[in-house]
């Protein structure tokens, strides 16, 4: 038995292998453009997406996640590169998941409405295929990039689409530039006082710093993350709270 579990396993691995190899026959990393071009577009200096303009170019995103549908990472890639299209990816198909439920005011009232069998939320959702494999959100953030980068930043830069997410950067993420784009992504979420309200003493914080708060504790105590990017430092005994989540959609 257990050499057929093991056997079974093995096979997944890889199928799962084999689905995230890329189809593109130079094997370079996928070219943005298209992605940056519809954020300078629709996505405002403070994070705002303009839904309603991705609707009238929803052929232009559907070309550039059909770019990512046929071109995964693999490891002849830098690290910076497979998680520059990792995080557009996720940020991308999140927007067209939003497209889909055209009008809904909250990205969590889609999986009330979506009446399929173990599917409870939209980031359970199997709507995206990258290199012939269907996945969702959950298997972006936690299957992939939580499990294959060390990286706790990327929690300023995955973008769930409410106003208490960090804000959509309106730049594609690029490998060449990513350690500086994910230190400002800190720098903007730490001192917006919609999501986080920092003094000397005392500290609300978003609950993405409590949610995840495993993954920045790995490198350093969130007092020295919030010390790091905010401008009003906090002392090392302030009390930590955490602000409510609003969840309401960071359109315009």
């Amino acid at each position: 038995m257990r050499l057929l579990l093991f056997a079974l396993a093995l096979f997944v691995s890889t199928l799962f292998t084999h689905a995230t190899t890329p189809n593109s026959l130079d094997n370079k990393p996928v070219d943005h453009a298209q992605w940056n071009t519809l954020l300078k577009k629709y996505v405002s200096e403070k994070g705002f997406v303009d839904y309603t303009g991705f609707k009238k170019d929803a052929a232009e995103l559907k070309k550039y996640l059909d770019l990512m549908s046929q071109n995964a990472p693999n490891d002849s890639w830098s690290k910076d590169d497979q998680l520059a299209y990792w995080i557009n990816a996720y940020n991308a198909f999140t927007v067209q998941l939003i497209l889909d439920n055209y009008g809904v005011k909250s990205i969590k009232d889609i999986g009330a409405k979506i009446k399929i069998p173990f599917v409870n939320t939209p980031w359970d959702v199997k709507f995206i295929n990258i290199g012939g494999k269907k996945m969702d959100l959950n298997n972006i953030e936690h299957g992939i990039i939580r499990k294959k980068f060390a990286e706790p930043r990327i929690h300023f830069a995955l973008v769930c689409a409410a106003k208490s997410c960090p804000k959509l950067r309106n730049e594609a993420f690029v490998g060449s530039k990513l350690n500086d784009q994910l230190d400002d992504q800190g720098r903007d979420f730490l001192n917006d006082n919609t999501k986080n309200v920092v003094s000397k003493d005392k500290a609300s914080l978003s609950k993405i710093l409590s949610w995840y708060g495993g993954d920045f504790t790995k490198t350093m105590p969130i007092i020295d993350w919030v010390n790091k990017y905010a401008k009003v430092k906090i002392d090392k005994d302030a009390s930590i709270s955490h602000l409510d989540y609003n969840w309401e959609l960071n359109g315009k």
